[in-house]
């Protein structure tokens, strides 16, 4: 089952924040790839959602830019800024709270698998 864009939409910021925090840096195709291999494709990210994604998450400030040529090739890797590395925390922390509150809302009983 692969989760609609419509859930994805809202979490895209935090799930980017979050990767950059733990792979230090990454440029676009990568986050694509390692998001589908980390959700075993359940999540899949279209360039169309990401890049608008990083270019507002580096306008707030929160990522840095580094360009490298190999080749012919120009390839861009996005890093977190120093206010980039709280931020992540932050919304690590409210996205996981948030779930929290959705399990009760929701009466979601934890499965026993």
């Amino acid at each position: 089952m692969i989760f609609s864009s419509e859930l994805i939409k809202g979490t895209l910021k935090t799930i980017v924040l979050k990767l950059l925090a733990d792979n230090k840096k990454m440029y676009g195709y990568e986050i694509t790839q390692k998001v589908k291999e980390l959700t075993l494709e359940k999540i899949q990210i279209t360039e169309g959602a990401l890049y608008p994604t990083l270019h507002a998450l580096e306008s707030e400030g929160l990522l840095t830019t580094e360009v490298e040529y190999i080749g012919k090739r120009v390839r861009k890797y996005y890093s977190l800024s120093p206010s980039g590395k709280s931020k992540a925390k932050e919304r690590v922390s409210e996205l996981a709270e948030f779930m929290e509150t959705m399990r009760f809302l929701l009466d979601i009983k934890p499965s026993t698998a």
